[in-house]
């Protein structure tokens, strides 16, 4: 699915990326810096690279987004299955949502600043060659974080995918729903279609994020909960996406 681009939205892509990395490079020592201090003065000082780049966006390359459905974000600490098709959630998310911790690659822990500031935040990284080992740290340390009481964000397709195309489904997420009893809180988003996979371009226009009612799991097996919530997020996609029909 590709899309023409003119020098005006190079320009502003390329401006963008200056700003995205100069402030990773202020920040990221800053929040080095916190680790004596508590989780929450971390998280605040951490997300501002975040809230920054969503604000680069929408200011240098005319990106902005809209949500529907926020009044059905429950009261409790949720794990949050979102589709995965951008960076761009990655970085929305916490704008949107409370306080958060994401299961994310092993591997990203392992880039200077970056990784060492995100390790600050108490994420769930994982090995995913590790199979059931991988699946059996996700909930030890996914209820911990819960307990807690901090959102869990995953993105079942494990990778980034294009619009248009579904990802496989995995169950690792399901499964710490399951064993916590957390509900679970599906979103759909269209941002692949204006912050592509490995590209440098951000294309000008509105990203659409649906947050779907929470998928009560108590007395649920992980598979059936994954079911559900693929089949919400999958059937809200093929509405916001615009892909041929």
């Amino acid at each position: 699915m590709r899309r023409p681009a003119g020098p005006g939205v190079w320009l502003r892509s390329l401006l963008f990326w200056l700003l995205f990395v100069g402030a990773l490079v202020i920040i990221a020592p800053v929040v080095l810096l916190s680790f004596p201090f508590p989780y929450p003065v971390r998280y605040r000082l951490a997300t501002r690279w975040g809230r920054f780049a969503i604000w680069a966006l929408r200011r240098v390359c005319r990106l902005d987004y809209r949500v529907t459905g926020r009044e059905h974000l429950p009261d409790e600490p949720a794990i949050v299955f979102a589709k995965h098709q951008s960076a761009w959630e990655t970085l929305a998310l916490q704008e949107i949502f409370p306080p958060q911790v994401w299961v994310l690659k092993r591997e990203l822990m392992w880039i200077p600043l970056f990784g060492w500031g995100m390790a600050l935040l108490e994420p769930i990284p994982l090995d995913r060659r590790a199979g059931r080992r991988a699946v059996l740290k996700l909930v030890r340390e996914g209820i911990d974080r819960l307990r807690k009481g901090r959102w869990v964000v995953v993105f079942p397709e494990g990778t980034r995918v294009p619009p248009c195309t579904r990802g496989r489904y995995h169950i690792g997420g399901a499964v710490l729903a399951e064993k916590s009893g957390a509900p679970v809180v599906p979103v759909a988003h269209n941002a692949g279609e204006f912050w592509p996979k490995h590209s440098l371009l951000k294309y000008p226009g509105t990203i659409d994020v649906v947050i779907g009612p929470p998928i009560a799991t108590r007395g649920k097996r992980a598979a059936q909960i994954l079911a559900e919530a693929e089949a919400w997020i999958e059937a809200t996609m093929e509405r916001i996406s615009h892909c041929p029909r």
